[in-house]
């Protein structure tokens, strides 16, 4: 049976057992009357008594079944309009199934189980279209970006191939150059996907050390471009995985160091526990960066024009895969530019009870 007709032999039941426990009530107030009832067993127990008796059944009959027909037409026309809403969600949902996701319920009246399950789904309809678009966005930035360095390794052949005169070291200097820009995108993507997929084991992991760790570990870099590391903090004990961890800081590091003021510069990694939460900073000077810009530099591919260093583009993946690595750690990424330029990055993460 469908859930319309279960309403309606619901509702029509319940007129039923109403129906009995009026002529019950009436019963029983008949019983508490004793002179009337008396009166009433004196009409029953004469000679026409048995004829009241066949008299009172056909109508006494009747009244049920006009409350049956009644609760059964009534109750089908109620459990139309109370589920009316489910169809709407139903069509929602062949339609999402068809892939148009765009549709959304907008389901009207007052906030019920009904309302609150249409706009439930309406958010999820919304959630899934925008990572949708977003994984659209990301495959055909993905693929634009493989194909230039396998396009500039076709033409380098190409060439090679027709001069026989060639000299090999110059071009064997630039198919590695395009070979490793490749390797280092490939392992990029590699790192985002297993970071999307939330695949890897959880420990406790002290964001102090790890930070301590991405600074040594880019001393030299920093020297190389003349920045300043500051580190402090105290111990910072979170859940997750270390190797992940100790990603998502080295990227933000360098991200720090690279684009940053030519010489002079500076960057303050802290680490900290704020409400039951560990909290990695990391802020450097730089050059202005606009808000809208700010809002861009987490998507995969999206360095941003104005903040690409010839010496060091980068492949477009590194604030991409940390802002992955925050979401699966159950954690949260912000970006704030600040006044005097430059960026302060902050990653909130689950903390250690």
């Amino acid at each position: 049976m469908s859930v319309r007709l279960k309403l309606t032999l619901s509702y029509a039941g319940f007129v039923m057992v109403a129906g009995v426990l009026l002529l019950t009530a009436v019963a029983v107030f008949l019983v508490n009357y004793q002179e009337l009832a008396l009166r009433t067993m004196t009409i029953l127990i004469s000679p026409s008594g048995p004829w009241l008796l066949r008299s009172f059944a056909p109508y006494a009959a009747l009244v049920m079944g006009l409350l049956l027909i009644f609760g059964l037409v009534g109750g089908w026309f109620l459990a139309g309009r109370m589920l009316s809403p489910l169809t709407r969600i139903t069509a929602a949902t062949r339609k999402a199934a068809t892939g148009s996701l765009s549709h959304r319920i907008e389901l009207e009246g007052r906030e019920d189980e009904l309302r609150e399950l249409a706009d439930s789904f309406d958010a999820m309809l919304a959630r899934l279209e925008a990572q949708v678009a977003e994984q659209r966005r990301f495959a055909a930035n993905a693929s634009h970006e493989l194909r230039t360095p396998l396009a500039i390794t076709k033409s380098l052949l190409d060439v090679a191939r027709e001069d026989p005169e060639r000299e090999g070291g110059e071009l064997d200097d630039r198919l590695r150059t395009v070979n490793a820009r490749a390797i280092e995108l490939t392992e990029a993507l590699l790192l985002l996907s297993r970071a999307e997929q939330r695949s890897f084991p959880r420990e406790s992991v002290d964001l102090s050390l790890v930070a301590e760790e991405a600074a040594e570990t880019l001393l030299p870099l920093a020297e190389k471009h003349g920045v300043t590391i500051e580190t402090a903090g105290d111990i910072t004990s979170v859940i997750g995985s270390r190797s992940l961890l100790l990603q998502m800081t080295t990227n933000l590091l360098h991200n720090a160091i690279v684009h940053n003021l030519p010489g002079g510069g500076t960057v303050e990694l802290r680490t900290a526990v704020r409400f039951a939460a560990g909290v990695l900073v990391v802020e450097n000077t730089g050059e202005p960066v606009s808000a809208q810009l700010v809002s861009t530099l987490t998507e995969p591919f999206q360095r941003g024009t104005e903040r690409i260093r010839r010496d060091h583009a980068g492949v477009g993946l590194g604030l991409a895969i940390v802002k992955s690595i925050a979401q699966a750690h159950d954690g949260v990424l912000t970006l704030d530019p600040r006044t005097a330029g430059g960026l302060r990055v902050t990653v909130q993460l689950p903390a250690v009870r």
